[in-house]
């Protein structure tokens, strides 16, 4: 009894320490700079990828390689959505297509055809949710027979074909601007004040009467999504649907046996897992006010598995430390390669963006040789995916043999 009422403490304060220090961590920061705030906002909004992610990867168990893909999705719809680019497409598709661009035109009226549609965020965010989330299951019904290699490899192409597609889809109709990206995203707005600052204001922002920089107000804006993600993701874990998923994981054989209807289940993880990547791309489009093909390249999809398999694939406190690390130490490196070098060898002899590379890629290596079930795997045993034996290998292929 004591000794449970000890641990209860102990778990409170822990709880109350982590709660401070995530609230005063911005105010403290941007005494040394906005860019260390910066780079905790990107951040939290690579532990929302890592969480969605983790709904197929470690949930489902389910190889997602074009998960940037839902990322892109949502962001292209708050560019579009959110800025002066349906102007363009208004205009493109009077120039190509006549008939149909004076009936948008007059659908629309002549003030969205000058200044394009700036709909709020919180308009855009359901959509954007919604509409990543179709297609995250459009992904998934075509794939519901594959596993493994051949999963990754047809979820691989379908980043691709994403990425590709906002890359080229400025032509014969102007919808995303191709290579050139969408500038001049409206920022996200909370009671009629905007989160970049207003103008003359040198990026702060007043709330009730206090000043914050920018960079602070979409720190605690993102800290919000990211709690909401956390708790959605864990009720969903304890679930019968989250049940369901982890039978999957471990044997989708057993799991069709005990009349789990692992068609509907592997298509909703795909779509659940979407509808968060959709999000968390509407308020990066909103944040960065710019977006463009590049910033949803292969590396990103990669680089976000790595934070769900480095934290522990399945645990969401480990996925959220795995996120945090992998998302802030390659800033930090950029920032502290020189200096470091300058202080030990009186001269720079590497280039910090290679330098930065090199020490991040061998710290994963030398991360999973020592964890190779990630930083905080799961404490529970039935909640953490053991890594396949030759044993089982051997049983897969006698199942497809068969």
């Amino acid at each position: 009894m004591r000794m449970n009422f000890s641990q209860s403490s102990m778990s409170r304060a822990r709880i109350l320490f982590l709660a401070v220090l995530v609230l005063a961590f911005p105010f403290v920061a941007s005494q040394f700079g906005n860019s260390w705030v910066r780079i905790m906002d990107v951040a939290l909004l690579y532990i929302m990828l890592a969480l969605g992610l983790n709904i197929v990867v470690g949930f489902a168990g389910l190889l997602d390689l074009g998960y940037i893909a839902f990322f892109a999705i949502g962001a292209y719809i708050a560019g579009l959505l959110a800025s002066p680019q349906f102007a363009v497409v208004i205009e493109s598709l009077q120039m190509e297509y006549p008939a149909a661009g004076e009936l948008l035109l007059q659908l629309m009226g002549n003030d969205i055809a000058a200044q394009g549609l700036h709909l709020s965020v919180w308009l855009i965010v359901p959509l954007a949710a919604l509409v990543a989330g179709v297609f995250g299951a459009l992904l998934g019904a075509p794939t519901l027979k594959l596993r493994g290699d051949y999963l990754a490899i047809v979820t691989l192409g379908f980043g691709e074909i994403i990425r590709i597609f906002m890359n080229n889809m400025n032509g014969p109709v102007n919808i995303t601007n191709g290579p050139q990206g969408i500038n001049l995203i409206d920022p996200v707005r909370i009671a009629g004040v905007s989160l970049a600052g207003e103008a003359g204001s040198g990026g702060m922002v007043k709330i009730a009467g206090f000043y914050m920089p920018s960079v602070n107000a979409y720190y605690f804006l993102f800290l919000i999504l990211c709690l909401l993600t956390v708790f959605i993701s864990h009720r969903l874990q304890h679930s019968r649907l989250g049940r369901a998923w982890i039978a999957i994981r471990e044997d989708e054989i057993a799991a069709k046996a005990m009349g789990i209807h692992v068609r509907n289940m592997k298509l909703l993880a795909f779509a659940m897992g979407a509808t968060f990547g959709g999000v968390a791309g509407a308020m990066f489009a909103a944040f960065q006010g710019f977006i463009s093909p590049e910033s949803f390249s292969l590396t990103e999809s990669i680089a976000v598995l790595a934070m769900v398999v480095l934290g522990g694939i399945g645990h969401i406190p480990g996925v959220i430390l795995g996120a945090v690390l992998l998302a802030a130490l390659p800033e930090v490196l950029r920032h502290t390669v020189e200096p470091v070098q300058m202080a030990l060898l009186g001269s720079i002899w590497i280039e910090a963006e290679v330098l930065r590379q090199l020490l991040y890629g061998l710290a994963l290596v030398l991360i999973m040789l020592a964890r190779p079930a990630g930083l905080w795997p799961s404490p529970r045993q039935e909640d953490r995916p053991l890594p396949a034996t030759d044993e089982d290998e051997a049983q897969d292929e006698n199942r497809s043999a068969a």
